[in-house]
């Protein structure tokens, strides 16, 4: 048992990395705006006071920082906001373990978007930092942050830096996440054949279900792993792959459009990482198919549109 503090415990991968600490025994406080999620506390941590506050009464052996603004598509929209809130909040969080809690372990989550267009594949931890949109680069200045608070302060910090990753409840401004809502509106609408509109059909990402990245993040504070870690499955699948695996785990003839808006202008056409490091450091592996996790994220969608808690037949 540990005492975790997690940021950003309302979010997608923040509310199942709360659900696994708590399965596992862990006394879980999360911080987040709202208060939201299990042993939630209201802390806005762009405010520098409260956040030092909250890690000092809630005395955590680990903290992970997931909360940031999170969306590429967004970031372009408001660049500032998502520059100036994600750089201040990781600020903030490492400002409030180096003075309340400098023997916590910090899980700093990154993101594979701070390697940019690869130069070669599988891309390692080695690989040049070149962030190609205003998320990225907020992500990539939080990782140097992290990286220098751990030099210059003696924290233990792990820098996971995890590439795509799905599963049920993403919201659907996610591309995997659109088609398999997508899917699931047209099989609760006794569509035949579903229509699936995506963008680019044959950009290639590298995806693993969010269960097995939290589960990389439990481990990288388990183990003690401190620096930069991929957290990846090192195989990749095109959206025109992901459109004919959902049609074959729903059990349904899909029809595919390519709307040309949804197009991005100079995609990269594959990104696809290297778990060597992680898996050396850990013993991870991914263990759930890419299939299973489309079923279930098919399934959470078919229960949302049930509930009506989903935008059902509008794609995103």
């Amino acid at each position: 048992m540990s005492r975790v503090v997690i940021t950003g415990a309302s979010g997608f991968a923040g509310g199942h990395l709360a659900a696994a600490c708590q399965s596992a025994g862990d006394e879980v406080v999360s911080l987040t705006r709202s208060g939201g999620g299990p042993g939630g506390e209201a802390v806005d941590l762009l405010d520098a006071e409260r956040t030092r506050a909250a890690i000092a009464a809630a005395r955590p052996d680990v903290v992970h920082h997931l909360a940031a603004l999170a969306h590429v598509g967004r970031s372009w929209g408001d660049p500032g906001a998502t520059l100036a809130q994600n750089q201040a909040m990781t600020l903030n969080v490492l400002e409030a373990v180096r003075t309340e809690a400098p023997d916590a372990m910090l899980i700093a989550v990154s993101s594979g978007e701070v390697y940019g267009p690869p130069a070669s594949l599988p891309v390692d931890e080695g690989a040049p930092l070149r962030p190609q949109n205003p998320y990225a680069v907020s992500k990539a200045a939080g990782d140097l942050l992290a990286g220098f608070y751990a030099d210059a302060h003696g924290l233990r910090v792990a820098r996971p830096r995890a590439f795509n990753h799905s599963g049920p409840r993403q919201p659907a401004l996610y591309a995997l996440a659109s088609f398999a809502r997508q899917v699931a509106a047209g099989l609760e609408a006794g569509d035949e054949p579903i229509r699936v509109v995506t963008g680019n059909p044959d950009a290639r990402r590298d995806y693993t279900d969010v269960r097995d990245v939290v589960r990389a993040y439990r481990l990288l504070a388990g183990t003690g792993t401190t620096g930069v870690v991929n957290v990846c499955s090192g195989r990749s699948a095109s959206a025109r792959e992901l459109i004919s695996a959902l049609g074959r785990v729903a059990g349904a003839q899909i029809e595919h459009v390519v709307d040309p808006s949804l197009v991005r202008a100079h995609e990269v056409m594959e990104v696809r990482g290297s778990a060597a490091r992680l898996r050396e450091l850990t013993g991870w592996e991914p263990e759930i198919p890419l299939e299973t996790t489309l079923a279930d994220t098919v399934a959470w969608w078919r229960s949302e549109i049930r509930a009506g808690r989903a935008g059902g037949r509008v794609h995103e």
